[in-house]
């Protein structure tokens, strides 16, 4: 049954006022925002009186039945929406940091309060994914999720491989139109892929994973030589994040830049756009496309989950709670590409195999079989080093 939403939005960012205008467009759903939440005050668009300046005065007011929740700052989140949650309000969130790291308790509160959390535009902007991998992709057919789930990395390397543009002057156009931050590390570096995977993980196969323990590398150490190796081979280079199912009830998942050949789906998903891979056994590869950063793209898939609340809707966690759940390791062997200059950073991986190598006046590289494990005992060292690694076409899947 469909019921009058009375909305308390917390945010009024580029995603806060992208909802609020797509909102105004759906004269259909019965829905309105009572009062907005702002840190500070300054001349706005709006009518004063529907702004505040503390979230409490939206988690206290009893009029509000539904807390939509749209601010950077993670730990704020969290206070914001464990308090709405246990205040018998239903939630919509798109901060998938705070969802990726407390994700347990989230579920739980949930259940104990009778509630319903939804975040559909936390995952991959305007694609519906996490409502597909919990109602059509909900049996035990899946193989695997990948895909590009970053916009702003997305954006820079299509300025590289597609126009030919170094990466601080792609980074920079980034920066200047809003799809990157001052400091940029949170996309280029796959921390905001990371906290992604770990939701989509949590809809594909059921198995709740701590953030920290899970491979994350980015983009940020791409030089010019990496760049000539991949168009010289006939790649772009691509940050990807990937879950996939092994032998034994067992998962893997990271996020590494990768070299992608032409006859595979993401090669062509460019600028800010995200494109997922969905692989099951019945089905074989299915894909999903659409802008992945954006006020009006964000805000829509807001909107969506905001419609799904009138109609009750829920996550029920359903590989969670009706299959067996999955045990994710990190036991295993993938062929990477190593560009390095000192053979001191060499020396630091453990590779079990060599399939190619080079030596140069420069750079030199080595492709070749490491398993994840011995990569994640360096993960606080990578970003220092002057290296950078990619996936090869051997480890491709979809």
């Amino acid at each position: 049954m469909k019921k009058k939403l009375k909305i308390g939005l917390v945010g009024f960012g580029v995603v806060g006022q992208g909802l609020y205008d797509v909102l105004q467009k759906s004269p259909a759903l019965d829905a309105e925002i009572l009062s907005i939440c702002v840190k500070n005050k300054k001349q706005r668009s709006l009518p004063d009186g529907l702004f505040c300046y503390s979230a409490d005065d939206i988690l206290n007011n009893p009029e509000i039945n539904l807390v939509v929740e749209l601010i950077s700052e993670s730990e704020q989140a969290y206070h914001i929406v464990t308090k709405a949650l246990k205040a018998g309000k239903n939630v919509v969130s798109a901060n998938k940091k705070m969802i990726a790291e407390n994700l347990n308790e989230l579920v739980q509160l949930q259940k104990e309060n009778n509630v319903s959390l939804l975040y559909e535009a936390s995952a991959c902007g305007s694609i519906p994914v996490i409502r597909n991998l919990e109602e059509y992709y909900d049996n035990d057919l899946l193989l695997s999720v990948t895909g590009i789930l970053n916009g702003s990395s997305n954006y820079i390397l299509s300025k590289i491989f597609d126009h030919n543009k170094d990466y601080s002057t792609a980074l920079k156009e980034a920066q200047d139109l809003g799809f990157a931050e001052a400091d940029p590390s949170f996309d280029v570096d796959g921390f905001d892929s990371l906290f992604k995977l770990v939701i989509l993980t949590a809809h594909s196969f059921g198995t709740l994973v701590n953030p920290n323990d899970v491979l994350n590398y980015g983009i940020s150490n791409i030089s010019d030589f990496d760049i000539r190796y991949a168009k010289e081979k006939g790649y772009k280079i691509k940050l990807v994040g990937q879950v996939e199912k092994l032998e034994e009830n067992k998962i893997s998942l990271f996020v590494l830049p990768r070299l992608v050949q032409r006859d595979k789906y993401i090669y062509n998903v460019e600028d800010e756009f995200n494109g997922v891979v969905i692989k099951g056994l019945a089905y074989d590869k299915q894909f999903m496309f659409g802008k992945g950063a954006g006020g009006h793209p964000t805000g829509s898939a807001v909107l969506s989950d905001i419609t799904a609340i009138a109609h009750d809707y829920r996550y029920e966690y359903k590989k969670m709670n009706f299959y067996n759940s999955f045990k994710y390791e990190k036991d295993v062997t993938i062929e990477i590409y190593l560009r390095y200059k000192k053979m001191e950073d060499l020396e630091k991986f453990k590779f079990e195999s060599i399939s190619e190598e080079y030596i140069g006046p420069e750079y030199n590289y080595k492709i070749g079989m490491i398993k994840i494990k011995d990569l994640m005992s360096l993960k606080e060292h990578l970003r220092s080093m002057d290296i950078f690694i990619a996936v090869t076409r051997k480890t491709l899947n979809y």
